[in-house]
């Protein structure tokens, strides 16, 4: 048994946390991250258990993990090799002298070079894909209902204009709402970045966020549903981002 859904799992640890409990990922083990047990009359918590579980009917979950398919891990067949000889501890030396594929040591240490490269490139493909799940709060979204050229709005514009109006800093209040559509349109976006996106807000709390920006928050709380930048439920009990704002 593997997790099918590996977006969250920490698959360095080969175990999944979800409500209080560990699930192994590679059966159907789970333990009360609660329970204590005793090993060889020591007493160990439960993360522990999971950790000896794994090395001991698993293998361990490094091998665990190079055992995945190509098309999970995306490694060749010397990466896998070579990762397992850089996981045992191995020198370049020894690591020419087990295999039976790298002769030399310049090239276990071009792998090596290699290898810090791919986990360096890594860090940040997976930040740009975080990013990626993370609304900007400038976006033009599909729930603005007068999209058109007042959108079209530069870097530098938006910052002049929030530093005219936030004269106390970004995180202050504005002395007046402007009446130009294009510098309204940039206090609404920037507003929006004091709410959590996918949380849901009661209007109390909507009007409290709203009124450390300026004391008519009736007028900007139906801005930001006017623009699309929130979404308001049919009974008005609750409010939220548009999923594009």
């Amino acid at each position: 048994m593997f997790m099918k859904n590996i977006e969250k799992v920490s698959l360095h640890l080969g175990y999944k946390t979800d409500n209080e409990q560990l699930h192994c990922l590679y059966c159907d083990l789970t333990l009360s991250v609660h329970e204590i047990f005793s090993i060889d009359s020591r007493f160990f918590d439960a993360t522990y258990k999971m950790q000896q579980h794994i090395n001991e009917v698993h293998g361990g979950n490094f091998e665990m993990l190079l055992q995945r398919p190509k098309k999970d891990i995306g490694l060749s067949d010397i990466q896998v090799e070579m990762l397992r000889y850089f996981y045992e501890g191995l020198s370049d030396e020894e690591i020419v002298e087990k295999s039976d594929t790298i002769s030399s040591v310049s090239t276990v240490r071009q792998h090596r070079f290699k290898m810090r490269e791919r986990e360096r490139q890594a860090h940040y493909y997976l930040a740009l894909m975080e990013l990626l799940k993370t609304p900007h709060p400038y976006s033009v979204h599909e729930g603005a209902k007068q999209v058109d050229e007042r959108y079209a709005i530069t870097n530098d514009e938006r910052q002049k204009i929030l530093s005219n109006y936030f004269k106390e800093g970004l995180d202050g209040a504005i002395e007046t709402i402007p009446s130009k559509e294009k510098r309204k349109i940039v206090i609404l976006q920037h507003i929006i970045t004091r709410f959590e996106a996918k949380k849901s807000y009661t209007e109390a709390q909507v009007n409290a966020i709203l009124k450390g920006v300026h004391e008519d928050y009736v007028s900007l709380r139906r801005y930001l549903i006017e623009y699309g930048f929130m979404t308001r439920s049919d009974d008005g009990s609750h409010y939220e981002l548009t999923a594009h704002s």
